[in-house]
Formats: C-alpha cells, sequence, structure tokens
C-alpha cells in the first residue's frame, strides 16, 4: 500500500508539473500566407516578423498593378527572392535586391526557374521552394531588419547567384528601367557587399543594405544593362559548392545609411544559425497570435489566425536596430477604421510608437501622415486620418506621446492647405464645390467632417473650448452635401447648384477617371457619416426610410459602371463594396436605426462568402491589414463604427468563442450560445452575467475583463 501510495504521489507531482509547463498552442499551423496571393488580394507568402523591415520572399512578376506585391499565386514560374515588400496595397513600390540561384552558364537569356506548387512551403516568419530548373531548394527566413536566405544546391553544375540591383515592383516596363534615381554597389571583401539605391516609384526614396555570403565569391561577373536608362546593375557571383551543400546569405536593410545597414546585420543575426532565426520568427509571430484565443472548425481558425497575421505585418519600423522606433507603411485611410483601434487592444505597446512616429513625420513635412511609406509622404488617398488614429489613442488613455504637441499637429494638419487639402475653400463654403475642387468633392468633404470631429474631440478633452466649437461646426459639413430628393450625398457647385446630370451609380476614380467620389459612387459614399449616424438618419427623414434606404444599397444590381480603373470597387452585395474601405462600417447602421437583426444576417453573409480558406480568399485589397481587421472585430461580435473614442456597436459573433487576452493580464470573452448556421440571429445579451441591453460596449469596459454572452437562436 505504501509503494502504491507514493506511485500515486508522483503521479500527481508529474501531471501538474506537465500540465503548468505544457506549451501554448501552435497557432502558427492555422496561417495560409497564400491566402490573399490571387487575384487583386495584393498579399505575399514572404518571410517577415510583425512589424519588420523586411519581407523576403518570391517574385513572379512586376510591371503591372495585379504585381503590387510582386507574386501572383497562379504563376509557374519565379525570377527570384526580394526583400521587402506591400501587403494588399493597391499602389506598387518596394520589391528591393532580387536574388536568383542558379547553375549552369553566367549569361543567359532569362533568369528564372519553373517550380511546383507543392514544393512550395510558407508558415509565418518561413518560405521555401524548390527550383526545379536547377534542382535548388531556397528557404528565407527573417528578423526585424534582416533576412537569412539558404540556397541548397542539389545538382553538378557550377553554384551561382544572380543579384539584380534594379529590379522593383512598379507600374509599368518604363518605370522598371527609370526608377532607380542613383545606385552604388561596393563589393567590400569576398564575402560583404555594400550599397544604396535611390529610386522613385510611389514616392522618392532611397534605401541602404548590406548582403553577406557564407562563402567567399570566387569570381562576379557583370552583365549589361537591359536599357540605357537604367542606373543599377545585375551581378552573377560565382561560389565553390559541391553537391548538397548550401550558400547562405543575410541581407540587411536601412533607411538610414550604409553603417545602419552593417549595424543592423550584425546585430540581429550574428552567426549562421537559419533555424535559430526561424524559430525565433515562428515564437514571435505565435506571441502574437495567441493574443485572442478563439474556439471554433479548422477553417474558422484558418481564416481568423490568416487575418491576425495579415494585421500584424504592417506598419512596419524603419529605424535602424537599438534606435527608437519610427513606424511607416501607413495606410491610413484604410487602417483608421478597424486596423489602429483592434491594435489598441492586441498591440498596445506598439500605439504610443505609432503615434510619436506620426509627429516625428508633422516635424518634417508640416502636416501629419496621410500614406506614408520609408518615412515619406505619398499624398495617396484623401482626408488626414492620422488624427483619428491619435485621438482614439488619447480618449483610451495612451499617454506615452506629447498631447499638447500631438494636438498642434492635428490643427495645423486641419487648417494649413497643403497638396492634400483646401482648408480656405472648405471653411468659405462650408464644403468643396465640384466646380473649385475638380475631383473627389463629395467624398472629400466627408472625410474631411470626420477629422473635423475627431479634433473636437481632442480639443475638448484639453479643454479648449473655442477649437472645440471650431471643429464641432465643421464636423457637420457633411450636411452640406446631402441632397433631400435624391436621399444621397451630391456634387455642388460653388453657387449652390446640385450637379447635373447625376449619375448615382458611376464609379469614380481620382487618377484615372475624375469624379466626384473615392474609388466609389453615390450609394457607396452617402453612408460615410461614420461619426453622426443620428444626425444621417434624421437627414433621411427617419429610422424607417433611413433602413429602407440602407435595404436599396443592398438589393441593387450588383454592377460596375464607370470608365478608368474600378477594380478596387469589389466584394458587392448589391452596391454594397465590402473589397473598399468606405462600406466597412455600414452594416452596422441597421442596429443603430433599431434594425438590428438586419446587421446580423449581413455580418453572417458578409463573413460566410466574402472570407475565404483560399489563396483568393479575400474580396479585395487586404490593405495594410484592414480587410483582415474588419473580420476579426465582426466575427468577435461587436465594431468600431466611430473609430475614434473607444466605443463599439454590438453585432452576431460568427464564433462559439473568443477571447482577448489582453496586456493588462485580464481576459476579455465573447460567447455565442448556440451559435450554428441556423442560429445567426442574437436573442439576448448579458455581460458577467447580468443582463445587457444597450447595443454598444466601450473599450474601458472590455479592458476590465469579464464575458460578454450572446445567446443566439433562429428568430429574427
Amino acid at each position: 500500500m505504501k509503494s502504491l501510495r507514493l506511485n500515486v504521489v508522483w503521479f500527481v507531482i508529474f501531471f501538474t508539473f506537465f500540465s503548468c509547463t505544457k506549451k501554448e498552442e501552435d497557432l502558427t499551423k492555422y496561417v495560409n500566407p497564400f491566402v490573399g496571393a490571387a487575384e487583386n488580394g495584393h498579399c505575399h507568402p514572404g518571410a517577415c516578423i510583425p512589424f519588420g523591415l523586411i519581407q523576403a520572399g518570391p517574385e513572379s512578376g512586376n510591371c503591372t498593378w495585379t504585381y503590387t506585391a510582386g507574386y501572383q499565386y497562379k504563376d509557374s514560374v519565379l525570377y527570384g527572392f526580394s526583400q521587402n515588400r506591400l501587403s494588399g496595397t493597391g499602389v506598387a513600390d518596394l520589391g528591393d535586391l532580387l536574388m536568383l540561384p542558379f547553375t549552369g552558364e553566367a549569361e543567359r537569356e532569362n533568369y528564372q526557374s519553373g517550380y511546383k506548387k507543392e514544393n512550395q512551403t510558407a508558415t509565418p516568419g518561413y518560405y521555401s521552394v524548390v527550383l526545379s530548373d536547377f534542382d535548388i531548394h531556397a528557404e528565407m527566413t527573417a528578423s526585424a531588419h534582416t533576412a537569412i536566405h539558404k540556397y541548397t544546391f542539389n545538382g553538378n553544375e557550377p553554384a551561382r547567384l544572380m543579384i539584380d540591383f534594379q529590379s522593383g515592383n512598379v507600374n509599368s516596363k518604363k518605370e522598371f528601367h527609370e526608377h532607380v534615381l542613383a545606385a552604388d554597389q561596393n563589393f567590400e571583401s569576398s564575402t560583404l557587399v555594400t550599397g544604396y539605391s535611390n529610386t522613385k516609384v510611389w514616392l522618392e526614396r532611397t534605401y541602404y543594405y548590406a548582403i553577406e555570403f557564407s562563402k567567399p565569391i570566387l569570381a562576379k561577373t557583370r552583365l549589361p544593362l537591359r536599357d540605357p536608362a537604367e542606373k543599377a546593375h545585375r551581378y552573377v557571383l560565382d561560389f565553390d559548392i559541391k553537391p548538397g551543400e548550401e550558400l547562405m546569405v543575410k541581407v540587411a536593410l536601412s533607411s538610414t545609411g550604409i553603417e545602419g545597414a552593417k549595424k543592423n546585420l550584425t546585430t540581429e543575426i550574428t552567426g549562421w544559425e537559419f533555424q535559430k532565426v526561424k524559430q525565433d520568427a515562428h515564437d514571435l509571430w505565435n506571441d502574437y497570435l495567441s493574443r485572442i484565443s478563439i474556439d471554433g472548425t479548422t477553417e474558422q481558425k484558418n481564416i481568423f489566425y490568416t487575418s491576425m497575421y495579415h494585421l500584424f505585418i504592417h506598419p512596419n519600423n524603419i529605424a535602424d536596430a537599438n534606435e527608437e522606433p519610427f513606424y511607416s507603411t501607413l495606410s491610413l485611410w484604410d487602417t483608421y477604421r478597424a486596423a489602429h483601434p483592434l491594435y489598441t487592444l492586441v498591440a498596445s505597446e506598439r500605439v504610443d510608437d505609432f503615434v510619436n512616429s506620426f509627429l516625428i513625420q508633422y516635424d518634417k513635412q508640416g502636416f501629419l501622415p496621410i500614406w506614408a511609406l520609408w518615412g515619406g509622404e505619398t499624398y495617396c488617398m484623401i482626408g488626414n486620418h492620422a488624427v483619428p488614429v491619435i485621438v482614439d489613442a488619447y480618449l483610451k488613455g495612451y499617454r506615452g506621446f506629447d498631447a499638447e504637441r500631438a494636438y498642434e499637429a492635428i490643427k495645423t494638419s486641419l487648417t494649413v492647405s497643403h497638396l492634400n487639402s483646401d482648408w480656405e475653400t472648405y471653411d468659405k463654403y462650408g464644403y468643396y464645390p465640384y466646380d473649385i475642387i475638380k475631383v473627389e468633392s463629395v467624398s472629400r468633404t466627408l472625410e474631411s467632417g470626420y477629422d473635423d470631429y475627431c479634433a473636437a474631440q481632442f480639443a475638448k478633452a484639453l479643454g479648449k473650448n473655442e477649437d472645440y466649437e471650431f471643429f464641432r461646426k465643421r464636423a457637420d459639413y457633411y450636411k452640406n452635401m446631402f441632397d433631400p430628393e435624391s436621399k444621397l450625398m451630391r456634387p455642388k457647385d460653388s453657387k449652390g447648384q446640385w450637379k447635373e446630370p447625376f449619375d448615382k451609380l458611376v464609379l469614380s476614380h481620382a487618377s484615372t477617371s475624375g469624379g466626384d467620389y473615392t474609388e466609389g459612387n453615390a450609394w457607396q459614399y452617402t453612408w460615410h457619416v461614420q461619426h453622426d449616424p443620428e444626425g444621417l438618419i434624421e437627414l433621411m427623414g427617419g429610422a424607417e426610410y433611413f433602413t429602407a434606404k440602407l435595404d436599396s444599397l443592398f438589393t441593387l444590381e450588383s454592377t460596375i459602371e464607370g470608365t478608368g480603373f474600378v477594380a478596387d470597387v469589389s466584394g458587392l452585395i448589391g452596391q454594397y463594396a465590402q473589397g473598399n474601405e468606405p462600406s466597412h462600417h455600414v452594416a452596422y447602421f441597421y442596429t443603430l436605426a433599431g434594425k438590428p437583426y438586419r446587421t446580423e444576417e449581413l455580418i453572417h453573409e458578409i463573413c460566410k462568402t466574402q472570407y475565404r480558406d483560399e489563396v483568393d480568399g479575400l474580396c479585395g485589397n487586404d490593405d495594410c491589414g484592414q480587410m483582415s481587421a474588419w473580420y476579426i472585430f465582426s466575427v468577435m461580435g461587436f465594431y468600431p463604427v466611430n473609430p475614434c473614442g473607444g466605443e463599439y456597436i454590438l453585432g452576431a459573433p460568427q464564433l462559439p468563442r473568443a477571447s482577448l487576452n489582453l496586456a493588462n493580464g485580464k481576459t476579455f470573452a465573447v460567447v455565442a450560445e448556440n451559435f450554428s448556421p441556423e442560429n445567426i440571429y442574437v436573442q439576448s445579451v448579458e455581460l458577467n452575467g447580468n443582463e445587457y441591453s444597450d447595443n454598444r460596449i466601450s473599450h474601458e469596459m472590455i479592458l476590465r475583463g469579464g464575458t460578454l454572452k450572446f445567446v443566439m437562436g433562429s428568430e429574427k
């Protein structure tokens, strides 16, 4: 008996120890980096870490809008591996330092290789493929500023590496040859190449690099320029590698200088331990993915955690290792809506640094960033949506930035005209007249009004009452665009006359077809009043007419009308376009107008039809994580319709359970009791066991932790 008792004790001790030391679940297994890497998702499967500068991965094309990320899954040929990418954007850039390992003759007609899909894999922080033309196994992983490539040569022919310093993701063949304005490559030793390139695609930028090889270069061949306009060269490098041996290459980038690139190279990856770098990247990804835990089917987990993965690729810290962070790749017209509010819940340690990065760029250019890349301004899109991100952070209690300095930046950005704004005209008329502001006049008025609302809330919080009244009045300018006859937002001239003829469905696109809306039409932009849905309901004539008008949005024929570029308007349900951001909050307006069951129906339909676990599973550009952020919020059951100030509108959860593992150590769980494909309607809601009748929940309430339970059923 004594022996039996001792065995039982040891079993309990062992079981307790095992339970306490059990590793957390590997959530990276649910991520498919190829999702969105087809059609117009514009995602890539490259190796990166959360918010890192490097995204090393395959290139299968460039020179067209289809290849803004340099890769399409459908392709059967790869041109090599470049070191950085944009994830889900609608404009091309980056794709720097293209490298192709190969065998055989140094000078060839084409530098490319076929590959088979079954020999290509990608997981968070890692990419691998076999180049079938040369029997080379190419692998790559990354730290924040440095990629490490491993090429295993299995053939008998001479082992070589082509590096194309001219290559990049561009919009045309002509631009491919002309986008490098100046460049220099310096072979410092037989194992180190450094240099820089000054390029201009989306904007002018200079990147610096340091490339280190695990084996010495035996010989190098400089290839002829493909066009007289090219400023950078291609080199073929020879190495002494026997069949089965590997060449490893480390590539560090910097936005500050060659010394910065060298520092990044030596600081982050000190040796040639590829597996350690890969494991570190994997562990970091798993940490970020685990900030939300969910129950559900494997398919649901695949879609959810792939969305989480896309969320954390951008913004990118472009400061060097051991420097204060500076974040760029800021698609703010997209990401202010849901991605940045989601960061305040799942990446809270980054939020203050985001804001401080905005302020550094403000000091440099005199206004807050609009669409920032590599620390510069692209002037892409409209409004100035760094404003809601800053104000949202402040109102949620973030204090790691100078509030007075931030307010000064906001006030200046919204009152002093620059290339992207004309505040004198805006204030004179109370809107942007289409005969003065030739393109996007309606959208510019509506989006500027939202920024004004945010500025008013910041002024109020800081006790700046006069400024509060100024911006509060401006926030109502959207009403001047509302046509009471059509019940739509309609362009108006400087004499106060509505535009004739008025085509409600024709799409606008500033750079290719002009028009009065931004990547949309009157039906899609009428609802762009995120800060005052009650005011919009009143303009429409009350909740009944408002919801009837909304019904029309979702039931109109899903036609694409207009000339120029219209591919961004996608994922159509009627004229609602889930594939483009101005529509993202609209389904939640039903809840605010007293018909939550319609919100519940639509959220279920959108999640089911517009997000799939397939390479073409995104209905539009992911836009630096915004498309993914909408999904993450919506399947959890709430969404920031007004993404400034910390209020979320309840919808309908699409998972049995989701738990936010908050930075303060608390957990906020959302439970969908009785959820099924038939039970999509909310019957009742409880918060911490008590009946909850509000259709909103605050950021502060979420941070306290607890459980929000939705009881689901089939009754509307």
